[in-house]
């Protein structure tokens, strides 16, 4: 399973998603991350540039080509989680403290 999470500079994770400038994409497997990969997104630039439309394609194309299955953030707007639940993609809100615990804990809880 593939859980893509908002990572702020110190390791740890929360924020916007929409707005997030780092996300981590970790591979889970039987209950650890077998793989952690951080990339900067920038979507607190694009953000605001061109329409909502267009910032949620981006979104979705960097979700489908990464193979996501789980966003964890620690929010999520209206329109962004009902684009996600329409992808089939889960999403944990309110991911916070330490990022690489908090995929785990995706683990633990309800989506």
């Amino acid at each position: 399973m593939i859980v893509c999470i908002t990572v702020s500079d110190d390791g740890n994770a929360g924020g916007g998603w929409g707005r997030a400038h780092r996300v981590a994409l970790a591979t889970v497997s039987d209950g650890t991350i077998t793989d952690w990969r951080e990339v900067e997104v920038g979507w607190d630039t694009a953000h605001d540039e061109g329409t909502e439309g267009s910032h949620h394609a981006r979104i979705a194309r960097f979700l489908i080509d990464n193979h996501v299955e789980v966003v964890a953030t620690g929010h999520l707007g209206p329109p962004m989680a009902r684009m996600l639940s329409t992808m089939g993609i889960r999403t944990h809100v309110d991911a916070h403290g330490d990022a690489r615990a908090a995929v785990l804990a995706t683990l633990d809880g309800p989506a």
